[in-house]
């Protein structure tokens, strides 16, 4: 049997909190260290996931040679700046969405990955669902048709504070970024880039996105219909809808249990899927597969797909003025 592939968790925010839960559940993983800004933090994070190491920086964890993969769940401004310090300590790296804050240094790491040739995969879990591989299965074997028009929703009602990280331009805020990049994504797994970006919005005071609409247009017709929000709780239910029949994708659609084909001129069909933990251990899985078999990217989440939808992001922020300062 292989050894456990040993990892290290950078940031102990209630993402980090959670995905290192499902960690655990997979059991070719060994969770070797954590970091935090706050040594006493990183000792209590360690303390409740058992995890043997705790470090006060992220330097130190990286220094850590037994380290193999780091999980970068520091708020998105600080993506590119840990993840590259990773790669170049020679660390495999998996980081949270939205990737980074721009096109730009999204290329920067895909290059520095594939020259060092390390393993980076952006976190985007929701493309490892057992529900969401079955849907692009269905759509890849023609079972509705050409796909015409993909819908998704994600929004929560978040109190306004300036300072905190979903309103704070300085660390990345704002609806897209956060909970948009999960209909983008989806949108691009289905449909690919666009060649049209259409969004439309409101700004919070701090000047970060509070809630956007996009139309995606591609062509020959083809269209997406997303949005996110900070200021209102939409269902988050995503449809897919082709020319023979559509696909009902569950609330929450970024991490469906259940999801209903209606086929033309048949009964609809619900399958449902009862998910491992909170529904990580199959990126996770994923990131183990293919640091062990030497890849630097997965074809499930390639790193061009992750630099296509932080183009169409960049765009659609563009488009309302949004902009960020540099760290």
């Amino acid at each position: 049997m292989a050894e456990r592939v040993r990892w290290g968790v950078i940031a102990t925010g209630g993402i980090a909190e959670v995905v290192t839960g499902d960690m655990l559940r997979v059991p070719d993983v060994e969770v070797l260290a954590v970091s935090s800004r706050r040594i006493d933090r990183a000792r209590e994070f360690a303390e409740r996931h058992g995890i043997p190491r705790p470090y006060g920086d992220h330097h130190e964890l990286l220094a850590d040679p037994d380290v193999e993969v780091v999980y970068v769940a520091t708020p998105h401004a600080q993506h590119h700046e840990v993840a590259r310090d990773a790669l170049l300590a020679g660390k495999h790296v998996l980081c949270e969405k939205a990737f980074t804050l721009t096109v730009a240094d999204a290329e920067d790491l895909v290059a520095l990955a594939r020259d060092r040739g390390l393993f980076l995969m952006e976190a985007m879990w929701t493309r490892f669902n057992p529900l969401v591989r079955e849907l692009g299965a269905l759509v890849a074997d023609g079972t509705i048709g050409d796909v015409r028009t993909v819908h998704a929703d994600f929004g929560f009602v978040a109190d306004y504070d300036a300072r905190a990280r979903l309103w704070n331009p300085a660390m990345g805020g704002g609806s897209l970024l956060d909970l948009g990049v999960y209909p983008v994504s989806f949108a691009h797994l289905l449909l690919g880039e666009p060649s049209v970006v259409h969004a439309h919005g409101s700004l919070a005071p701090s000047g970060v996105d509070a809630e956007i609409g996009l139309l995606l247009g591609y062509p020959g017709g083809a269209h997406a219909l997303l949005s996110a929000s900070l200021v209102t709780a939409p269902a988050v239910r995503a449809t897919v809808v082709g020319t023979m029949g559509r696909v009902e994708v569950h609330d929450p659609f970024f991490r469906p249990e259940a999801i209903t084909v209606h086929r033309t001129g048949e009964e609809p069909r619900t399958r449902t899927v009862a998910l491992d933990g909170a529904g990580y251990t199959y990126q996770i899985q994923e990131v183990v597969d293919r640091v062990r078999a030497g890849d630097v990217e997965s074809p499930r989440m390639p790193h061009a797909d992750t630099v296509a939808v932080m183009r169409t992001m960049t765009r659609a922020l563009d488009a309302l003025g949004v902009t960020f300062p540099r760290p």
